[in-house]
């Protein structure tokens, strides 16, 4: 196997000069460059990624951590952030705190992750944090010490508004987008609209819970907050299991605004197996427009939010810090994604057919 002694030495250049065109650490005159390039080909070298890493202080990784993989939203933000990193020559790890939004296990998890990451000198991270609205402060202090604990590792987060606590973020606007939803209920003539949200700790779900709150007062309709909010844990399980409890505490209901999509499907279960007709005798609409929300009968209308583009945008913005470390005291950037209602049948039964099967 060929070294770079060998490189240097069939080139008829010093091992600096191959070490600085193999790293673009130095300038090299282009025809030094192409004597380089070219005993590179000819000897079929390949460079030790390790001793690289090493030398130019970059490992060619980033880290994801993700609250649960085994949701169907966060594979899309994967899959964005995937596809800059590998236009970047860049790997991806991928890691899953597996846990419920302000769960202390699911908080321990998730920094056992970050220091997983950072002890194997990842370049940068981009997570989606469990900890909730109390703790933010002092938890994210704590991490950005970590991730300055070997090199300065830049961090982006993925959903959440990090920026007040000094952390570039990608993130939705809940509020809105949750009024939108109730919006389309009411304008499909509902009256007693209920909601099935997130887990309480959560910071998004307390913007949706707002914004539909705000949407049911300013249309004047009724709203009992103790029997017409539920809160479930965003599983097809959780949606199934508060929509029984509704039915017991509102059973004249005639809309029901969803969290996210899977909570949604486990509504359409329930309502399908106690003889309610959707969208007849109850309408329903989810949150996030992943693949299933247009396969499911009747289809289900959501809020479609960009998932995909949230984890290229993500990409972009942990990249823009790793190459430009000097930067580093720069304000921390927000961005926020836009979204968009997307109509079904679950709410309005001449809706036309719209199958999302790109992201199969």
């Amino acid at each position: 196997m060929s070294g770079i002694k060998d490189v240097a030495k069939r080139a008829g250049v010093s091992i600096s000069t191959v070490s600085n065109v193999l790293n673009k650490s130095k300038y090299v005159s282009p025809e030094l460059v192409k004597r380089v390039e070219q005993a590179v080909k000819e000897l079929s070298y390949e460079a030790n990624p390790i001793a690289r890493s090493m030398k130019n202080n970059k490992t060619g990784t980033i880290g994801v951590i993700t609250e649960d993989m085994c949701g169907v939203f966060y594979p899309y933000v994967v899959r964005g952030i995937n596809s800059v990193a590998v236009e970047k020559g860049y790997q991806i790890v991928v890691c899953d705190a597996q846990g419920t939004y302000g769960d202390c296990h699911a908080i321990k998890r998730e920094k056992e992750l970050f220091s997983r990451l950072i002890a194997n000198r990842v370049d940068g991270i981009i997570f989606a944090s469990t900890v909730s609205i109390e703790n933010k402060e002092k938890y994210i202090c704590q991490i950005k010490k970590l991730a300055n604990k070997y090199k300065k590792i830049p961090l982006v987060s993925i959903e959440r508004d990090f920026t007040d606590v000094g952390i570039d973020s990608v993130y939705f606007d809940g509020y809105t987008n949750a009024r939108t939803a109730v919006r389309h209920l009411i304008d499909c003539g509902c009256k007693k609209i209920c909601h099935i949200a997130g887990t309480k700790e959560m910071e998004i779900v307390r913007e949706r819970v707002k914004g539909y709150k705000s949407c049911m007062k300013e249309n004047h309709l009724f709203l009992d907050e103790e029997k017409m909010i539920v809160h479930g844990d965003y599983s097809h399980q959780s949606g199934y299991t508060a929509m029984k409890q509704l039915m017991m505490q509102v059973p004249d209901l005639d809309g029901i605004f969803c969290g996210n999509d899977q909570m949604a499907i486990g509504v359409l279960k329930f309502l399908k197996e106690n003889g309610k007709r959707v969208p007849e005798d109850v309408k329903v609409i989810g949150y996030d427009d992943v693949f299933i929300a247009s396969v499911v009968e009747p289809a289900l209308s959501s809020i479609h939010v960009r998932k995909r583009h949230a984890g290229i945008e993500s990409a972009r913005m942990l990249f823009r810090r790793i190459e430009n470390p000097d930067e580093e005291n720069i304000k921390p950037i927000g961005i926020k994604m836009d979204a968009k209602l997307v109509v079904r049948q679950s709410t309005v039964s001449s809706a036309s057919e719209d199958w999302n099967l790109v992201d199969w």
